[in-house]
């Protein structure tokens, strides 16, 4: 392990950003838990739903603001987005290639992803599930799907965006919920908020590149400003208090994005501003530094199979005959979610599993296995990917 440590830290260039790889891995982990947390798989009637316990407890409603971290993986994605195509401009490459550098690590995983479920879909199909059972358990693993597109379709448009100021996609996020929700407009109005709601922090960070938002003041400004408006809509405007989707509710602040959800990220995009100097330091430690770069070579894998793991977990545990306390059980009390903590590192053990067997289509087989297994020069050029 200790050689291991050595060679990724001796594999890091110089100038590589430290805190803002930190800043994604805790945004991958945020939600892997988040999804952990509140989300539970109920068979009921023959057929197998989704439930989550901040419909029976909306008391927990606290715990995603802790676990929704989508706007950082947005900051994060505009600031390199944006730092790579200018540095592509700055050697006279194209916009053709540098696009398709940016987004092929990201189809490899998804591509794989979307074979094993199609054989597993139909596998289950054949079987005699019932189709609803069969569309709930793919949408669930192909949810993460849906943030990729997202990311992919920003980071196409970064050229035409990487000047645009936040207050601009924010203007059309106000505009498109007071007509939802004020006038009575109709509803398919609020999917434009899916790509102006997470375009408002890629621009943070595409301006966070160009040399902007580095001040603490800024970062005050966007943590406070934002929990301000965000507490606002929530006690005086009607806005749901969870900042994820909760089946059975009326209103959803993450499908689509609502403009709680977007003022909630302004105050993440802050805090994430106020937390890089700190993280920056800490990673100067060997160890630490490790652990964060692991996260990032894989981070695509990690988000793509973390629902998958859940379902493997919840599928054999049915073999036990009765239902499990935190695994098939309906989330209506404290009692399920002491449960559902102590699944979490099975959880984690099965996603590791999935992580052994899928992580090459993220790096390719070659860079994925040399950075922890040869410690030479090809280790860097992995990590630099990250």
């Amino acid at each position: 392990m200790r050689d291991l440590v050595r060679r990724i830290a001796s594999a890091t260039p110089p100038d590589r950003d430290r805190g803002v790889d930190a800043l994604r891995a805790l945004a991958i982990l945020g939600v892997v838990l988040g999804h952990w947390l509140v989300t539970a798989l109920v068979a009921d009637s023959g057929a197998v739903h989704v439930a989550s316990p901040l419909h029976h407890m909306p008391q927990l409603a606290p715990v995603s603001w802790v676990f929704q971290t989508l706007a950082v993986f947005f900051l994060v994605g505009g600031r390199v987005a944006a730092r790579s195509c200018a540095a592509t401009r700055a050697r006279g490459g194209t916009y053709g290639r540098w696009l398709r550098a940016r987004t092929a690590r990201l189809l490899r995983p998804v591509a794989a992803v979307l074979v094993v479920w199609s054989v597993v879909a139909g596998a289950l199909l054949a079987s005699g599930a019932g189709l609803e059972t069969v569309r709930t358990l793919a949408k669930l693993a192909l949810s993460p799907l849906w943030f990729l597109l997202v990311l992919m379709a920003l980071t196409a448009a970064t050229p035409l965006v990487a000047r645009l100021h936040p207050l601009w996609p924010l203007a059309v996020v106000l505009h498109v919920d007071l007509i939802r929700f004020g006038l009575g407009g109709p509803a398919w109005l609020g999917w434009i908020n899916v790509l102006a709601g997470w375009l408002v922090p890629y621009c943070l960070g595409a301006a966070w590149a160009r040399g902007g938002l580095r001040s603490r003041p800024t970062g005050w400004v966007l943590l406070l400003g934002g929990a301000t408006v965000t507490a606002g809509l929530v006690v005086w405007a009607g806005y749901p208090a969870a900042m994820v989707g909760v089946p059975g509710a009326g209103i959803s602040n993450l499908d689509p994005p609502t403009l709680a959800a977007v003022a909630f990220g302004l105050a993440q995009s802050g805090a994430a501003l106020l937390l890089i100097g700190p993280l920056r330091r800490m990673l100067q430690r060997p160890a630490l530094w490790a652990a964060v770069a692991l996260t990032n070579l894989s981070a695509m894998t990690v988000f793509l199979w973390h629902q998958t793991a859940l379902m493997a977990v919840t599928a054999v545990g049915l073999l036990a005959g009765d239902p499990l306390p935190g695994l098939h059980t309906v989330p209506a009390g404290f009692g399920w979610v002491l449960a559902r903590l102590a699944w979490l590192p099975v959880f984690a053990l099965t996603l590791l599993m999935c992580w052994a067997a899928f992580r090459t289509y993220e790096q390719g087989r070659r860079a994925g296995t040399r950075v922890v297994q040869e410690g030479r020069p090809a280790r860097t050029t992995a990590v630099r990917r990250a």
